[in-house]
C-alpha cells in the first residue's frame, strides 16, 4: 500500500489548487510561493503518471484524471483531519465552577486546591472570582463561598462552614523591630487597610482598649489578600481575618503578638445552585474535611 501512496504535501497543496482553480491562490493559503505549488502538483502528476491539470496563461482546470482524483482526494484529506482531531481532543471531565471573592481565593482556596486535585482527578475546579453578592452573580456557579445569610439567591441551599475572627498581624521581622509587646506600640507603625474591611481596625481598636490610638501612617488596598501581602513584606500592621490570614501565620510569614485580643466575625457559609453539577456534592464533602482538618490543627 505505502507504495503506491502519493506524497500528502502534494496531495494537499493538489486539493488546495483544485478547489481555488488557481495555484496563486493555493499558495496564498498555504503561505508559500506559486512555485512551490506548481511543482508539488508536477510530482503528484509524476507519481500519478496521468495529467491533472490543463495550464493555459494565467489559467488552470482540472483533466477529467484531476476531476475524480480531487473527489476521493479531498473527501480523505477531510477524514484524515477528523481522526486528528478525534485523537487529540480528551473527554470532557465534568466541571464545578466555584465562586468566591478574590482574597478568599488567594489565602484560602487555591492554596487547598491541589489536594482536592490530587483525590479526584476527574473532576475540574473553576474558580470564578468575584466580588458581586451571590445574588448578583455575573456567572452561573455551582457552588459560591461567603459570609452570613444575606444576599443569596432564595434556590441556593446554604451549609454552615467557617467560623472566623479578626486579629491583628504583622511580620516578625517588624514587630521585633518594634518592640509589639503593648497594642500602644502601634502608634509607631503604618496601618495597612482594606477597603472592603474598613471597620476591622475600629473594632479590634475597641476591643483592645486602644479606641483613640492613631498609627503613624496609613496605606489602603483592594483587597485583603494585597493588606496581607504588604504586611509580609513589612510595611506595616494589619487587622484581618483568621481566615485569610490563617496561610501566613501557618508560615511563620506573619505573626499575631496579641493572640487574646481576637474579634468574632460573620461566619461563612457555601450554598449550592440548584441546577449544581452533580460533581458538587463531591466538592462540597472536601471543603467539609478541609474545615475539619483545619480544626484539628488549631485544636
Amino acid at each position: 500500500m505505502t507504495d503506491v501512496l502519493p506524497p500528502l504535501n502534494a496531495v494537499r497543496a493538489f486539493v488546495t489548487a483544485a478547489r481555488h482553480q488557481s495555484f496563486t491562490l493555493a499558495a496564498n493559503e498555504l503561505h508559500v510561493t506559486h512555485g512551490a505549488v506548481s511543482r508539488q502538483v508536477k510530482a503528484l502528476e509524476a507519481h500519478l503518471g496521468v495529467p491533472l491539470f490543463e495550464r493555459r496563461t494565467r489559467q488552470v482546470s482540472l483533466t477529467v484524471e484531476g476531476l475524480r482524483f480531487y473527489t476521493q482526494a479531498e473527501a480523505a484529506l477531510r477524514q484524515i483531519a477528523a481522526a486528528a482531531q478525534s485523537a487529540m481532543a480528551r473527554d470532557d471531565m465534568p466541571v464545578v465552577r466555584i465562586n468566591v471573592r478574590p482574597s478568599f481565593a488567594v489565602r484560602w482556596l487555591i492554596p487547598r486546591l491541589p489536594d482536592f486535585v490530587a483525590r479526584h482527578p476527574g473532576i475540574e475546579p473553576h474558580v470564578l472570582t468575584s466580588t458581586r453578592p451571590p445574588d448578583q452573580a455575573p456567572d452561573r456557579f455551582d457552588i459560591a463561598i461567603r459570609r452570613g445569610h444575606a444576599d443569596w439567591p432564595p434556590s441556593v441551599r446554604l451549609h454552615p462552614f467557617l467560623d472566623d475572627h479578626i486579629c491583628l498581624v504583622a511580620s516578625p521581622a517588624l514587630i521585633a523591630a518594634h518592640a509589639v509587646t503593648e497594642p500602644v506600640a502601634l502608634s509607631a507603625l503604618a496601618l495597612l487597610e482594606a477597603r472592603t474591611r474598613r471597620g476591622d481596625w475600629q473594632a479590634w481598636a475597641t476591643h483592645a482598649g486602644v479606641r483613640t490610638l492613631k498609627p503613624a501612617g496609613h496605606m489602603m488596598f483592594d483587597h485583603v489578600h494585597l493588606v496581607l501581602q504588604a504586611a509580609i513584606d513589612g510595611l506595616g500592621f494589619a487587622v484581618a481575618t483568621m481566615s485569610l490570614a490563617g496561610s501566613g501565620l501557618a508560615s511563620g510569614q506573619l505573626r499575631c503578638p496579641f493572640p487574646e485580643l481576637r474579634v468574632p466575625v460573620g461566619r461563612y457559609y457555601y450554598g449550592i445552585a440548584s441546577d449544581a453539577v452533580p460533581e458538587v456534592q463531591t466538592f462540597a464533602a472536601w471543603l467539609d474535611a478541609q474545615l475539619a482538618m483545619q480544626q484539628v490543627g488549631s485544636a
